[in-house]
């Protein structure tokens, strides 16, 4: 397995930005593809964004497309995720999920074996 490690959250305002990052260590970082998900209190978690091993392709959900995008540096051993304009229904843990055996990223979370210990986001109004 790998192991991941998220930074970046805190509390912003409503319009504000954050970049979250997720370092991995152990299997080869490069070897499959990594999602970001999120779960809010109450709810289920829901996946945010994926990319594939290579960075090349990469798949959002309808409600942050355009707002949020997902990248890697796999000579850094990370995944970032840019988020733009937050809004308060975007408060939630968000989690960092790598699939050693994935080539394209998934959009659900059993595909992924891998996952971080999660990084709190707060967006205020």
């Amino acid at each position: 397995q790998v192991q991941l490690v998220e930074s970046g959250g805190g509390l912003v305002q409503a319009g504000d930005s954050l970049r979250l990052s997720c370092v991995a260590s152990g299997r080869t970082f490069s070897g499959g593809a990594m999602a970001w998900f999120r779960q809010a209190p109450g709810k289920e978690r829901e996946f945010v964004a994926g990319i594939s091993r290579s960075g090349g392709s990469t798949v959002y959900a309808d409600s942050v497309k355009g707002r949020f995008t997902i990248s890697r540096d796999n000579a850094k051993n990370t995944v970032y995720l840019q988020m733009n304009s937050l809004t308060p229904a975007e408060t939630a843990v968000y989690y960092c999920a790598a699939g050693g055996r994935l080539l394209l990223p998934g959009r659900g979370a059993s595909e992924y074996d891998s996952w971080g210990q999660g990084t709190q986001v707060t967006v205020s109004s």
